[in-house]
């Protein structure tokens, strides 16, 4: 079994994406469920964040929904999203604990890549200053290329959150193989300074042989895989199933 010896253990945050519930709720309008209620539930169960990721069609995640989140919850709030005006306009305004910028295109059905943060390093540099300026921290979805890591440093975010879908896809495959890349991508980013965050695809399948290699890992963000265990387990056990494996 690989084991990174060079992982050194940190507490790592759990943040709950709630997408999934304002999907279900959306499906039906009304609201049922009730995103806010779920979000509130979720820290009453242990978990230490909520991350949401609105869109601009508000297929999910609306804006009403952000403001309220804002207001109510007592963990961190992290948003997730492209830069737009609209998007920038909304986060100065909600001002939560940490934006996470990602590159997708405003039909994407999910994040599916990360950042080339060298060749969008001009309009990723400007963002993130405006948004320290206002006192939000600040991390950008990137893959384990090196160089990414190497300009996520270069454009002074705070953090970098790595796109963990192809160690999820070749886990079952040679789990050794499919952590390499993101233990050799986390060195380098302890090492340059950057704060690290995960998330895409990790599961209670997953996700403790992630964290257990991965040296400082501070939160993952996770919502599809643990909203579909809930559905079998409860949330309530659900999130402190997945706080287990951390």
């Amino acid at each position: 079994m690989f084991i990174n010896n060079f992982a050194k253990k940190t507490m790592t945050k759990l943040s709950v994406n709630v997408n999934k519930i304002a999907t279900i709720r959306n499906a039906r309008g009304g609201n049922n469920p009730d995103v806010l209620k779920v979000a509130l539930d979720c820290e009453n169960f242990g978990a230490q964040g909520i991350t949401v990721h609105p869109r601009p069609d508000e297929r999910h995640i609306r804006k009403s929904d952000v403001y309220s989140l804002k207001k109510n919850i007592k963990t961190e709030f992290n948003i997730e999203g492209y830069p737009s005006k609209d998007f920038i306009k909304m986060v100065i305004e909600v001002k939560p604990a940490q934006v996470t910028l990602v590159p997708d295109l405003p039909d994407a059905i999910t994040s599916n890549s990360g950042w080339d943060t060298k060749k969008n390093k001009e309009f990723l540099t400007e963002i993130i200053s405006e948004f320290q300026k206002n006192g939000i921290r600040t991390s950008v979805f990137v893959d384990t290329n090196l160089q990414n890591i190497e300009y996520a440093k270069l454009i002074n975010t705070d953090r970098i959150e790595l796109y963990t879908e192809p160690y999820a896809a070749n886990y079952l495959l040679n789990k050794e193989e499919a952590i390499k890349p993101f233990v050799i991508a986390a060195n380098l980013a302890n090492k340059l300074g950057l704060g690290l965050n995960a998330g895409h695809d990790l599961s209670l399948v997953n996700l403790k042989y992630f964290a257990n290699n991965i040296p400082n890992l501070l939160e993952v963000s996770i919502g599809h895989a643990l909203i579909c265990d809930a559905l079998y387990y409860g949330l309530e056990k659900t999130i402190k199933m997945y706080l287990g494996e951390l």
